[in-house]
């Protein structure tokens, strides 16, 4: 055997050991995240003294159980949730935990590898590997392969810098939140006005290509849903003439806003398309504290 085939095996093996070894130190830091017996998702171990960042769909009350990789359990309590953006914050009494290394979602470029760990039909820990397919501020594409039990689990870099947080699949492709905005969503800093919605992303039947929609579940009292007439079970489609791409695209609607200005929603409603007009405050308010 040749000088050359001889190193080639060896980096090779090398590297295979470096990937696995990552892989695993992204496992440690990933939670199964439980909101009653028969639902779950996945969440990250943001901080070693207990803060864990999984979706707001995942964790839709304001309690939850969270089920660490080396086989301990805790309650965890929703301190801070954001649906238009599907993000929530947990609190588990608990240190010295395994934290992710969290990296710049700014970084990512197309095409880089990438890794997400999650529970994909009860499969705990399951590793999936792509790449990344567009980069933007509010949402990141991947090519890899999800499932139910995947959201909010970490998507990494080949180094196992966490640069972003799955969120659902769209297209055949994934989407994850940045960790940038999950770090302006803890600072405080992000406001913006709030429709006052619980919403799940879903595809809606359509010929040829199908619509992302964001199922309504829940819609907060007084709030600019309500006071707009919107019903749990309406699934919106678009906003301002526009049908969504991402679920950061009503946020989006939103914030373009001028102060007082009205904005039109297409929805489905008992399999009807409709829309209704929702007028914003002038003046906008702080992300929504659980």
């Amino acid at each position: 055997m040749s000088a050359a085939r001889n190193e080639a095996i060896l980096i090779h093996a090398r590297l295979a050991l470096d990937f696995a070894l990552v892989a695993e130190r992204l496992r440690r830091s990933t939670v199964q995240v439980r909101t009653h017996a028969h639902s779950s998702g996945a969440g990250v171990i943001w901080t070693s003294d207990g803060l864990i960042i999984t979706n707001a769909h995942v964790a839709h009350g304001r309690h939850a159980r969270a089920e660490l990789a080396d086989g301990r359990a805790f309650d965890a309590s929703v301190t801070r949730s954001d649906h238009q953006l599907d993000i929530a914050a947990l609190r588990i009494e608990a240190d010295n935990l395994p934290a992710a290394t969290i990296g710049d979602a700014d970084a990512l470029r197309v095409g880089e590898l990438v890794m997400a760990v999650g529970h994909p039909h009860g499969i705990a820990g399951a590793l999936t590997v792509g790449i990344i397919h567009r980069v933007g501020r509010r949402w990141i594409e991947a090519d890899l392969r999800l499932g139910p039990g995947n959201s909010g689990g970490p998507l990494a870099d080949a180094g196992g810098h966490i640069n972003s947080r799955n969120s659902m699949v769209a297209g055949g492709l994934a989407l994850a939140v940045p960790s940038n905005e999950v770090e302006r969503f803890l600072s405080g800093k992000e406001d913006r006005t709030l429709l006052g919605v619980t919403v799940r992303p879903v595809l809606v039947p359509r010929a040829g290509e199908p619509l992302l929609g964001l199922l309504i579940l829940e819609i907060q009292p007084r709030g600019l849903a309500e006071e707009a007439g919107l019903l749990i079970g309406d699934i919106l489609i678009g906003a301002g003439g526009r049908h969504f791409k991402t679920p950061g695209d009503l946020v989006t609607a939103i914030r373009a806003l001028a102060p007082g200005d009205a904005l039109r929603l297409t929805l489905i409603r008992g399999g009807t398309e409709t829309t209704c007009d929702v007028r914003p405050p002038r003046e906008p308010v702080a992300a929504e504290a659980a």
